[in-house]
């Protein structure tokens, strides 16, 4: 594991200062504090930080080819490097280490671009073929690790994280308005956007490639599909789920270093430590984190989990006094704007599990690949609602659900009268976006009418909706429920989850690992029939039915719940002073959003008037953001 950097100058002549290489990557030591690699060659430059996981002692980079034409750098994992060695060998490559680094150098050689599609696992890399003259960037299929870039006239900068980027002095720090509009929205900036106008995030399955001094060529190399469909009876398909998830974790649970797992008492992580524990001979290490207010706390199933397996259990409390420390270290950590209250409880998890552990698995992916998310019934059963006359979805209803008064104690995805007020929202949303349905922040309208009347003609009809809608009909796939999973897996999974996972993680240098999304996990069920997602009013079917005996029952009759964190009770409590001071009168919220409307938004939140905890997150993430990044202009 580690964090990359680079710069190609576009002038063949200019060689790259080495300075300027140690300035990129010292921006990235948190992602690899054990070593740094760096290699310039002419107008090419190329560094590293390394987590030592796998072949510690010697899986040092850049790792080259024999006759040292070929350099890579690379963060991630190869989990089935063993056996692509083992072939390789058979074809006449001949190795100078056992790390998974050097398979893929050994790869590009024997089948270029096309060794993307043989390396399962989770990576981000850059391949320089110097007889060619050529850079090859590229992603994991799913998105589990980043990479940032920036394209001017100077040249091809990247990075692991936008940071790395900007410590090129060339590079402005200047706020990209429709980045910003589908934060609101989203919580996070989707790609290829990022909140900074002239870096761009690669997107999960792409491919950057510079050659001969042309433009950089962006290329998808592998899209995940849905057809055709799998013939298979109920117990062939619980078997073959155990047998592939169960090979998914034990490729996983390759290392040198302390492993363990991230335990939250739900369905996913406990079955990957149930899977874990069946083949470890000594007990797995699991680590929970729970709140004070008892009913966001999730700790207790996860002690039920923890006892039946006999694990190595560590259980944290996430408290009131931890806050600010904990929310300022997640908007430095997360290097944009993001507004996933789930992020402060994992941050503060990743820094406790560090003190044990360098690798945690966790249960990332599994409500994507068979379909775990309550809205994926939702938008099935209320379709009749959506098509009633607009009087009672947009009217009648909203109001009369606005008159009624949201139980603070509940976690939102728990609270039925918040889902109520969304029914007007969902009613006038496209079907092809069900994440803005159901956890959009803001409505289109409502963040027009609260920026600066100069800034409204910015993103125009950049409805974020329609941006979802646009993965939605790119799906390679037929069902609505099949085409919204693969929008989520391209959006909310790869812009979201994924980053929130290792941003939060590598900011306290450990490794996540999430089996959830093997490659021959997400393909199968990928595949599988609707029966075996969503059966009845049960969401995860097999999943339930292939694993839920060994699990306590407590565990398996619970249902999905997701991570609640009680933003809008801190809010209105223990954040209420600190929250008014960066939302109000400040300079980077008040050149974009009306004054009086952010005050509004928060007198009525702190009166009880309204549930505007979300909205405020987003605008309070936005402005620290700012405060932390945004103060020099240019980095000089």
């Amino acid at each position: 594991m580690c964090g990359i950097c680079g710069v190609l100058y576009r002038d063949p002549e200019r060689r790259v200062e080495p300075a300027l290489l140690e300035r990129l990557n010292a921006t990235l030591i948190h992602r690899g504090p054990d070593s740094a690699g760096f290699l310039v060659q002419g107008a090419l430059g190329m560094a590293m930080r390394r987590l030592a996981i796998i072949d510690v002692s010697g899986g040092q980079q850049p790792v080259f080819n024999e006759d040292g034409t070929i350099a890579l750098v690379f963060n991630g994992e190869i989990y089935n490097f063993q056996g692509l060695r083992e072939t390789l060998r058979a074809c006449g490559h001949h190795f100078a280490s056992d790390s998974d680094t050097e398979v893929i150098v050994h790869a590009y050689e024997e089948w270029g671009d096309a060794m993307l599609l043989r390396l399962k696992g989770m990576f981000a890399l850059a391949l320089w073929d110097g007889r060619r003259r050529r850079l090859l960037l590229a992603r994991d299929r799913m998105g589990e690790k980043p990479l940032y870039w920036h394209d001017s006239d100077h040249g091809l900068v990247w990075g692991s994280e936008a940071k790395a980027v900007l410590a090129a002095p060339w590079v402005e720090r200047q706020i990209e308005p429709l980045a910003l509009h589908h934060y609101l929205s989203l919580q996070y900036t989707p790609d290829p956007l990022t909140i900074y106008a002239g870096i761009m995030q690669l997107p999960a399955a792409h491919k950057l490639v510079v050659e001969a001094g042309a433009p950089p060529r962006i290329e998808r190399w592998w899209q995940l599909q849905f057809e055709p469909k799998e013939q298979l009876s109920d117990a062939e398909a619980i078997e073959q789920a155990r047998t592939l998830l169960t090979a998914a974790v034990e490729r996983q649970l390759i290392s040198e270093v302390p492993l363990g797992a991230f335990l939250s008492g739900g369905i996913d992580s406990s079955i990957i430590v149930a899977l874990m524990a069946e083949r470890t001979r000594e007990p797995v290490r699991t680590f929970s984190i729970g709140f004070v207010e008892r009913h966001f706390s999730e700790v207790g199933y996860a002690r039920q989990l923890a006892e039946r397996y006999g694990t190595q259990h560590y259980e944290f409390i996430f408290r009131p006094e931890d806050l600010v420390r904990v929310i300022e270290g997640v908007a430095a950590a997360a290097d944009e704007p993001f507004a996933d209250p789930a992020a402060l409880p994992l941050y503060e998890l990743a820094r406790q599990t560090r003190q044990h552990v360098t690798v945690a698995l966790s249960g990332d992916g599994g409500d994507e690949t068979l379909a775990g998310y309550r809205r994926y019934l939702l938008d099935e059963w209320l379709r009749p609602y959506a098509a009633l006359p607009n009087w009672i979805t947009q009217q009648a209803i909203p109001g009369m659900a606005a008159m009624i008064p949201e139980p603070s104690w509940l976690p939102e995805d728990r609270n039925p009268i918040t889902g109520l007020k969304r029914l007007g929202h969902f009613a006038s949303v496209t079907h092809k976006a069900s994440l803005v349905r159901w956890g959009s922040y803001f409505t289109h309208a409502e963040k027009l009418a609260l920026y600066h009347e100069r800034w409204r003609e910015e993103p125009g009809a950049h409805d974020s909706a329609t941006w979802l809608a646009a993965a939605y009909d790119a799906a390679q796939a037929r069902s609505q429920l099949d085409r919204t999973l693969a929008a989520d897996h391209a959006t909310y999974l790869a812009g979201d989850l994924l980053p929130k996972t290792d941003r939060m993680t590598m900011a306290h240098s450990i490794e996540a690992r999430a089996p959830f999304l093997d490659v021959d996990w997400v393909t199968w069920t990928a595949q599988l029939p609707r029966r075996y997602k969503i059966r009845g009013g049960t969401t995860k079917w097999l999943l339930k039915a292939a694993f839920g005996a060994t699990l306590p029952p407590a565990i398996v009759a619970r249902g999905k719940q997701g991570f609640g964190v009680p933003i809008s009770h801190w809010l209105r409590n223990d954040l209420r002073t600190w929250a008014r001071e960066r939302l109000l009168g400040n300079p980077a919220l008040d050149e974009w959003f009306q004054p009086a409307a952010v005050q509004t938004l928060f007198e009525d939140h702190c009166a009880r008037r309204a549930n505007h905890g979300k909205k405020l997150w987003a605008l309070l993430m936005f402005g620290l953001w700012a405060e932390q990044r945004m103060k020099g202009g240019v980095h000089a």
